[in-house]
């Protein structure tokens, strides 16, 4: 009996190929297996191998990459609520099933993702799987058991359930003690669109990674990055849009007074400014916002409109971000003369 000869009672046509290749022995056992004749297709020089524990690749010979994906993803799924039947298809992945409670996570997620950074997937000397806190599950062979509080919805990759990329590479940084190696992650996953930077930040924050020097100098490296990225979004929104030109990257103050906080763009006919809105979400995080708050009233007190853009709202929707702009560019009319500043270069 081979991967290619066909079990009863349940027949595999919904299944893809990879998916006929590995399978569990409650599956087995449900196409009418049972334990010992999977034990003798098992032999040594038997035509199946155990991949890992309750997990059987239909083949000999070493496993695919695929294969040991998939294999993992059946040793750490939560079991059906009827037993031996196999997760079913959905009719997003008709021809996969369906792995309740895990994604693939750390380096082999990013790898899926198409990271340059990451090392081929047969490569890896093991697979980092995702499951909930309360899941009774040991690392074996390849697999590794990374465990979390709350699962995130995880993105479809190659018909697989993956962690979402912030996540992956916490999980990825988690074990690097390689500063180059960090950086490079952490410097793709920004500079090639997967992620905003405060999500990473976000996330390496909940999985206290920021006390790790080499950690904190790549997250300055991407803060500084997304933070030039966003800048160039929104030259080109003005552009683009056919926007009045600005005053880039500007300072206000008041005849003779303080200092009123800088700006990224400013229009002084029509009293309208754009902040870029780059925090990062550190224990700082309400400070930073409550001193946001500060200066956006403050030059609201004196008839100063600012409009804050968030960087993930400049990569995901331009267009509707340059309308927020030209509407308060438009409003401008209608609201009294703003108070006289003095602008200066930042």
């Amino acid at each position: 009996m081979t991967h290619n000869t066909p079990l009863s009672p349940r027949p595999l046509r919904h299944l893809s190929e990879v998916h006929r290749r590995v399978l569990t022995t409650a599956q087995l056992r449900a196409h009418g297996l049972t334990a010992a004749e999977v034990t003798e297709q098992c032999r040594p020089d038997g035509p199946w191998q155990q991949l890992l524990p309750n997990v059987v690749l239909l083949h000999p010979g070493p496993p695919t990459s695929e294969e040991r994906l998939h294999g993992a993803l059946l040793y750490a799924a939560r079991e059906s609520s009827a037993p031996g039947v196999p997760p079913q298809p959905t009719a997003e992945t008709p021809h996969a099933p369906v792995y309740a409670e895990a994604m693939i996570t750390g380096l082999a997620a990013l790898t899926l993702y198409g990271f340059s950074a990451t090392p081929p997937l047969l490569s890896l000397d093991h697979i980092d799987v995702l499951v909930p806190r309360q899941r009774r599950l040991r690392p074996t062979g390849y697999v590794r058991v990374l465990r979390t509080p709350a699962l995130p919805a995880p993105r479809t990759v190659t018909g697989l359930p993956v962690a979402p990329v912030p996540r992956a590479l916490a999980d990825a940084v988690a074990e690097l003690t390689d500063a180059e190696a960090v950086r490079r992650l952490l410097t793709e996953a920004v500079r090639a669109g997967h992620c905003e930077p405060a999500a990473v930040v976000r996330e390496l924050t909940q999985a206290k990674l920021l006390n790790r020097p080499h950690v904190v100098d790549a997250v300055d490296s991407i803060l500084a990055e997304g933070r030039s990225i966003a800048e160039n979004r929104l030259y080109r929104m003005v552009a683009e849009y056919g926007l009045p030109d600005p005053v880039w990257n500007v300072d206000l103050r008041l005849p003779g007074g303080p200092h009123l906080g800088g700006l990224d763009a400013y229009w002084p006919d029509q009293a309208v400014a754009v902040e870029l809105d780059t925090r990062a979400p550190r224990q700082d995080e309400d400070a930073l916002w409550s001193e946001y708050a500060r200066k956006r009233e403050h030059l609201e007190r004196l008839g100063i409109t600012v409009v804050y853009i968030t960087p993930k709202k400049l990569r995901d929707s331009l267009e509707q971000q340059a309308a927020v702009v030209r509407t308060a560019l438009m409003a401008s009319a209608d609201r009294d003369p703003a108070a006289y500043v003095v602008v200066l270069p930042r």
